[in-house]
């Protein structure tokens, strides 16, 4: 247990000591969210035409709600992501995932338009910029939460950002009452986050998105009950953060 106590506060604490979350609930901040999506989907990856405002926007930012990353050092957001919410007034109106993967989804298993929509959503547009996404050489591989980088034996490392990144999805979640995430992912995802105590559920084929994706299901209080200790240890302090600056703009 006293060695347990202490591996959790070294993890935590070598997570503040390098990133904080902030909830983007600002013009501002959204404005630094989009510019983060540009840097890395428009400019390092390809994924969409580089845009004039330097600022990667799309139809669904308005029914999001929005993080960064920032780094303890230099102040400079190097992450963000996205929950899609569905829309109070239009709540069958179906998220990004529903319409990529209309052809695919395997609706035996489950079919989002039967369930409580006010308490679903969608992970999206995560984004970590090439300098902090990979090592030397593998700037142009986006986040995945791969083998690379949780590391190997040989090659150990802490993967702090990519940690924050989804963890502070899940605590943004849990606080607007959302059970259920959809997310577009890799095929071997499932493998890589049940290293974080994730439980992943494909429910459907596979479709071309920027390479081979499938789409997924997860459940919030699993992710959150399931997470090991040292995950939880930095869960906690991300909880807090996302907590604090969603109070601190009402």
């Amino acid at each position: 247990m006293f060695l347990s106590s202490l591996t959790e506060r070294a993890m935590s604490q070598g997570y503040r000591r390098f990133f904080r979350v902030v909830p983007a609930t600002t013009e501002a901040l959204r404005a630094e969210n989009y510019r983060v999506r540009h840097q890395v989907y428009c400019r390092e990856l390809g994924f969409e035409p580089v845009r004039a405002d330097g600022l990667e926007t799309d139809a669904f930012d308005a029914q999001s709600v929005h993080c960064l990353v920032q780094s303890v050092t230099t102040g400079e957001y190097v992450g963000c992501a996205r929950l899609v919410l569905t829309r109070p007034a239009e709540r069958q109106r179906p998220l990004p995932f529903e319409i990529a993967c209309e052809a695919v989804l395997d609706r035996s298993l489950v079919d989002p338009q039967t369930l409580d929509r006010s308490r679903i959503a969608e992970i999206s547009r995560l984004a970590v910029i090439g300098n902090y996404r990979r090592r030397r050489g593998e700037q142009d591989k986006p986040i995945s939460l791969s083998e690379e980088d949780f590391g190997t034996p040989e090659r150990p490392r802490q993967p702090y950002l990519a940690m924050a990144v989804y963890l502070a999805l899940i605590a943004l979640a849990r606080h607007h009452g959302i059970t259920t995430l959809f997310v577009l992912t890799e095929p071997r995802l499932a493998a890589n986050l049940a290293r974080l105590g994730v439980r992943i559920e494909r429910i459907g084929g596979e479709i071309e998105h920027r390479g081979v994706r499938v789409p997924s299901m997860m459940s919030v209080s699993e992710i959150i009950d399931g997470m090991n200790f040292l995950v939880r240890a930095v869960f906690s302090v991300i909880a807090d953060e996302v907590e604090a600056g969603l109070r601190a703009t009402g």
